[in-house]
């Protein structure tokens, strides 16, 4: 099998490399935004290009950049993990659909602890971001992880510096587990981060490689991130009161229940779902495009492109821990959303 760290350095740096080449090579289709998908949109762009010849050049710029880019009209998708409401959507004529499911992890660097090891309830999170829990051997923590010999060491919390729909999925269940953080705090794509001693990174590669250089740091980050940077993540006790790991398992059970048309433009929330297995800080990633685009033609190959990753990408989304979407909603999604693009 072949390495995954390995191979999505090699498709990053490959996919980075043509974005950065402009008009020297012509992508087929553009598209900007959210970190968060970009391993999977990565793998599958480069599937896509062997089988089709049309290629895609997407920008891991941030979901707050990808609005920025598509409202701007420079590329014919955006794509962001912080839903955009119903009444923004009609505002600009655009159409919002998910694309694929995945979670937000806690991750720590933490000498002596294996991947998974310390576990953390909803709340005690929120004070280690709030910056009241200061030392990783506070009592609380302690009692949570019995039999373990915590560090006397100082809490350096990393966070995203540029506006992120993983800020937002993370600071919406934050504000879901605790009404200290949703006081003062809330939740949006990017907040005001309380802690004394933080430090910010650009996009989900940023904060990655911040939390693996500074030693006690704690962050969040996809989990696509944490398997390709070897990363030590903390286990979360979820709505049932079950402690649960990171993987499309637990990402799946979390989505089982989305009632995905219940909400304008399918902007479901499912923070802190209910389910003994589920994984409560899981989200899905979306995809926002105009309803009269100004190059149809450009437009169609979009949606030929999530045509084809709904239909053929779903084990390499498997692969890297992601959660494709059921046929049943990717049909509805064609009869829905689709229908509404003018070809």
């Amino acid at each position: 099998m072949i390495n995954k760290r390995i191979f999505l350095q090699a498709v990053a740096a490959a996919a980075i490399a043509t974005a950065g080449m402009g008009s020297a090579i012509a992508a087929d289709i553009t598209g900007a935004g959210a970190t968060f998908p970009f391993p999977i949109y990565a793998k599958w762009a480069e599937a896509y290009k062997k089988e089709t010849g049309t290629g895609l050049n997407y920008q891991s710029i941030g979901s707050s950049g990808g609005l920025r880019q598509i409202r701007a009209k420079t590329v014919a998708f955006g794509a962001s993990d912080a839903p955009v409401s119903g009444a923004d959507l009609d505002k600009d004529g655009m159409v919002q659909f998910p694309a694929i499911i995945g979670g937000t992890v806690p991750v720590i660097n933490l000498d002596g602890f294996k991947p998974g090891e310390l576990r953390v309830t909803g709340p005690v999170l929120a004070e280690l971001f709030l910056g009241t829990i200061t030392k990783w051997n506070d009592p609380k923590l302690a009692a949570l992880n019995p039999g373990k010999t915590l560090p006397d060491q100082n809490v350096t919390v990393i966070h995203r510096a540029d506006g992120s729909g993983t800020t937002f999925n993370f600071t919406d269940y934050l504000s879901a587990v605790s009404k200290p953080w949703a006081d003062t705090v809330g939740k949006g794509a990017a907040v005001k981060w309380p802690a004394p001693s933080s430090v910010g990174g650009k996009g989900n590669e940023g904060v990655a490689a911040n939390v693996n250089r500074v030693k006690g740091g704690v962050g969040y980050v996809e989990y696509a991130y944490v398997k390709k940077n070897n990363m030590n993540f903390l286990q979360l006790q979820n709505a049932d009161g079950k402690y649960v790991s990171p993987d499309d398992k637990t990402f799946a059970s979390a989505a089982a229940g989305a009632d995905w048309f219940s909400v304008p433009g399918m902007g479901v929330s499912m923070v802190n779902a209910k389910g003994a297995e589920s994984w409560p800080i899981s989200t899905a990633s979306f995809i926002l495009m105009y309803k009269n685009p100004a190059d149809k033609a450009q437009s169609a190959e979009v949606l030929k492109f999530f045509d084809w990753a709904f239909k053929s990408g779903k084990g390499m989304a498997a692969e890297l821990d992601y959660v494709p979407l059921p046929d049943s909603l990717t049909a509805d999604i064609r009869s829905k959303v689709w229908s509404q693009i003018a070809k």
